[in-house]
């Protein structure tokens, strides 16, 4: 039987007029309508609101631990297949003359900024650190923690949550999206990534409760993201002197950032965020890329410079290596409690870090895979994969190793004597600064720091606005607007703030876990959209059938 043309038409209904004039009503209300129920449950009953997540976020973690696991494999093997894949690594998302939009340069700073950059400069310091003390090999009693011993292990994990599977689901997303969209003329939005499997079904509610689902996953895993970036922003205003108000204190005695620190950073953050996203991709969000990309770079140099570059640098290497010959074993490993101490004890580490960060990594994917589609058009799968997945991996192994390894190495020797241990996560890099050098240079490097940590949080912040409201505009980013802009940029700021006020970071962090679930089942779906996709195009090439829509843009049917 003769290969069909693929779907090249799938017309998404928008507004004529009006308010939300551009817009798919169905996707863009009803996402409003449950962030904004999120928001007044978690402001207006914070403790029920803390109670119910908790709940949820249990059960998951006890039942979806597989899923979770075994979804991340997945999305590393399929990205690696089809970029080493031949008849998949040579295609274009695009058409074949089409030519990259943005430099190397600005294509690797939009695209890092976007996905990783602010919890890179919490987790730099805090995991190693974390890792160097507990870790799954000190449970099992291989290795001791907070011992020279258990360095090597420190890494294997640090570089198993921050590598490969991260960026593979961000890559699986901005893979399916520019295929589809910019061979097949489909919209950017995430439901044609699925068209494969589901067809011109996507035109109706599946395809609006798809998008929905993306847009409610993005707004949490950002809110996650901008929680870890918020706490940090208030440790290094307290570093730099901005007073005392910045922190509470409860009756047990246990310090936390006050409401109103948390309002002001809120509103500096979201307020650059929106200004930014209102001026589009091209101006503010490549500038502000390219300016924090520098900044990095100069802080890499520092720890070099200054820091314990031999231990940082055989961290990285041997880190490496061990992280490599980890993967086919780490990738699959499910611990479950089983009523043992130990059993107990690595099911508990493994929800509280590694399943964790999956479901970060998922519930962020909508908004930086389609970023990624946004900005790479006119790439091959094969430069797109080795771009979206090998060097930003690098690069966060760079940092983890030289920032963390220096942390490691100066509790090791003696200097800091417990004083980055003991700081809090937001802070260990600050304290880890003021143990390196003297205050009036620690002082200047920590202005540095929030510097580069506010770029990040308005970097992120401004492209998720911009993704989200793409995706409620059927993949139009026509549209600018701006009375929605305003409403996102409000609407993630009250997230991260109420669910703070609810119950912390943890509060966030749950909320991130059960948002992501359902959009694991599209991501999933979308790899096997993807392969499917490809490989009847190649038997289509093969007939003589065509599988990318015609030079002048008319759809074929």
């Amino acid at each position: 039987m003769a290969l069909k043309p693929p779907l090249m038409d799938l017309p998404i209904k928008t507004a004529a007029s009006g308010f939300y004039r551009g817009f798919t009503k169905d996707v863009t209300i009803t996402a409003k309508i449950l962030v904004g129920a999120l928001i007044i449950w978690a402001v207006a009953f914070p403790d029920q609101a803390a109670s119910v997540l908790g709940s949820i976020n249990g059960f998951i973690l006890a039942s979806f631990n597989y899923w979770y696991v075994f979804a991340m494999a997945f999305f590393v093997i399929l990205c690696l297949g089809l970029a080493l894949w031949p008849a998949s690594g040579r295609l274009k998302l695009g058409m074949p003359d089409d030519k990259p939009e943005f430099s190397n340069f600005s294509w690797f700073s939009m695209m890092f900024g976007a996905g990783i950059g602010i919890g890179m400069l919490t987790f730099a310091t805090a995991e190693p650190m974390y890792h160097w003390a507990s870790n799954p090999a000190t449970i099992m009693g291989e290795t001791t923690g907070s011992t020279a011993g258990n360095v090597r292990d420190a890494y294997i994990w640090s570089f198993t949550h921050w590598g490969l599977a991260a960026w593979a689901s961000y890559a699986v997303v901005g893979l399916a999206l520019g295929y589809f969209s910019y061979r097949r003329g489909l919209p950017l939005t995430i439901r044609s990534g699925l068209t494969p499997l589901f067809g011109k079904a996507l035109s109706g509610p599946l395809g609006h409760t798809i998008d929905v689902v993306a847009v409610v996953a993005t707004v949490l895993g950002v809110s996650q993201t901008l929680g870890f970036g918020v706490e940090q922003f208030i440790s290094g205003l307290y570093r730099i002197g901005f007073g005392e108000w910045l922190y509470s204190t409860n009756a047990a005695g246990e310090q936390s950032s006050s409401t109103m620190a948390i309002i002001v950073a809120l509103i500096v953050i979201m307020g650059a965020s929106t200004l930014s996203a209102l001026s589009g991709v091209g101006k503010g969000i490549k500038w502000l890329s390219n300016i924090n990309m520098g900044l990095s770079f100069f802080i890499l140099a520092f720890f070099i410079i200054f820091g314990s570059t031999l231990f940082g640098l055989t961290a990285l290497f041997v880190g490496i290596w061990d992280y490599l010959v980890s993967i086919p074993g780490n990738i699959f490993t499910v611990w479950a409690a089983d009523g043992t101490e130990q059993g107990d004890a690595l099911a508990a580490w493994q929800g509280g870090w590694t399943i964790f960060y999956w479901a970060w990594w998922i519930a962020f994917a909508p908004f930086v895979g389609v970023f990624l589609a946004r900005i790479s058009r006119g790439r091959t799968v094969r430069e797109y994969v080795l771009g979206a997945l090998i060097i930003p991996a690098v690069m966060c192994f760079v940092w983890f190793a030289l920032v963390g390894g220096t942390a490691i190495d100066l509790e090791l020797n003696g200097d800091a004597n417990g004083a980055i241990t003991g700081a809090g996560q937001s802070d260990q890099l600050f304290a880890m600064l003021a143990v390196i050098l003297q205050p009036t240079l620690a002082w200047i490097m920590s202005v540095i720091v929030v510097i580069l940590l506010l770029t990040y949080l308005v970097t992120s912040a401004d492209s998720a606005v911009l993704i989200i409201n793409t995706i409620n505009a059927a993949g139009d980013e026509g549209p600018k607007a701006r009375p929605h802009i305003l409403f996102w940029g409000a609407a993630l700021a009250l997230v991260v703030g109420g669910l703070i006020i609810a119950g912390g970071l943890g509060a966030i962090q749950t909320a991130m876990v059960i948002g992501a679930l359902p959009f694991s089942v599209v991501m999933v779906l979308m790899g096997i959209s993807l392969i499917k996709g490809i490989w009847r195009d190649s038997r289509r090439e093969a007939e003589g059938v065509a599988s990318t829509v015609p030079e002048e843009g008319v759809p074929a049917e």
